[in-house]
């Protein structure tokens, strides 16, 4: 069976296009771990999702972290997929974890995942980033991919660009999303699969193994997005590689200019430094379409008693501390000791 393990907050449309095209796209089951369940409108988010059949729900409050919840987004994450990464480790049936978020979803052909030579721990989901536009009727269905060095040098010297790089043309991560054998001994992070010295594993590429990205893809996605960092105050971190939009965001939050001014002020930097040229992409033949929701595949299910034992799996991990399963940074590291504590424990559950 193919997991999926994702920390979000997000609204309901979001959560549902989110869960609804990963398991069209080839996922059988998904972790969907809340990670502010007493937020406004996670109520009916943790609702639909209950009643989702191929969904486990975790809501993770005060008692989820036991009065030790990460400051960072980040290390919650990593820590939440790591944890659910130990708890289907004892089960042969579970063959592939991926760690994404809750703005992606996962499109992967099974047939080639079964084609993945056994000593390869993990493969690697390539991105395709949804065109960012003022508006769009409905989800987008229009993805940008990875583009050559002369298609980069194309749209730069039309100025579609600012840099003739993936990293300019892509306003979220270009490196995609990685899964791994739940049974290898290693860690996931936010983007890559490491081994316990954390070093990357080799990994497993192919065409048909990919990750839609609904960064930022339109003007009020882009609002509702930065008006939340606004709202969490000047020291949001955002991606380097943004360079100058990074710059005017970190100013604008240090502004403190409050919620409807901030929105303003966020829809001009959405038009300057964030909003595609649609038609230039398209005509060029730069894009591909893709309606994730019309996927083909239907989940699997698990294997008798399969999904009892890994619930009881999981109630064995929730009163256990949280922060042994991140990979390790200073400050917030992990402890091997306890992560071979929480082991013997699912071994007896």
């Amino acid at each position: 069976m193919l997991f999926t393990a994702s920390t979000v907050k997000d609204t309901l449309p979001n959560v549902q296009r989110f869960v609804q095209g990963s398991l069209a796209g080839g996922i059988d089951h998904m972790f969907v771990l809340l990670d502010a369940p007493g937020a406004e409108g996670q109520a009916e988010v943790r609702e639909w999702l209950e009643t989702q059949p191929h969904v486990t729900c975790i809501p993770t409050g005060k008692e989820w972290w036991a009065g030790d919840r990460p400051a960072q987004l980040n290390f919650r994450q990593r820590i939440n997929a790591n944890l659910l990464k130990q708890v289907l480790s004892g089960f042969g049936w579970a063959e592939w974890l991926f760690h994404v978020d809750g703005d992606e979803v996962v499109q992967v052909d099974r047939e080639v995942l079964e084609t993945v030579p056994a000593e390869v721990p993990a493969v690697q989901l390539a991105p395709l980033e949804a065109v960012s536009r003022m508006h769009w009727d409905e989800d987008p269905t229009w993805f940008k991919t990875p583009l050559g060095d002369d298609d980069l040098a194309l749209l730069f010297a039309l100025g579609v660009i600012d840099k003739p790089s993936n990293g300019a043309y892509f306003h979220g991560h270009a490196f995609g999303k990685s899964g791994i054998r739940p049974q290898e001994a290693g860690w996931l992070t936010l983007h890559k699969a490491l081994d316990l010295d954390r070093e990357p594993l080799e990994v497993f590429r192919h065409e048909s193994l990919r990750l839609l990205h609904y960064e930022s893809y339109s003007g009020e996605d882009f609002v509702r997005k930065w008006t939340a960092m606004v709202a969490s105050g000047p020291t949001a971190s955002f991606r380097a590689a943004r360079g100058t939009t990074a710059d005017a965001l970190r100013a604008l939050i240090g502004k403190n200019l409050g919620e409807e001014k901030a929105r303003i002020y966020l829809m001009k930097l959405f038009e300057r430094t964030t909003e595609d040229d649609f038609e230039t992409l398209r005509d060029l033949g730069l894009l591909v379409e893709v309606d994730p929701r019309r996927g083909e595949a239907t989940p699997r299910a698990f294997p008798d008693g399969g999904r009892a034992a890994m619930l009881a799996a999981l109630d064995a991990v929730r009163p256990e501390p949280k922060r042994h399963f991140h990979p390790g940074q200073e400050g917030e590291g992990g402890d091997a000791s306890a992560v071979r504590g929480v082991r013997r424990l699912l071994r007896r559950s």
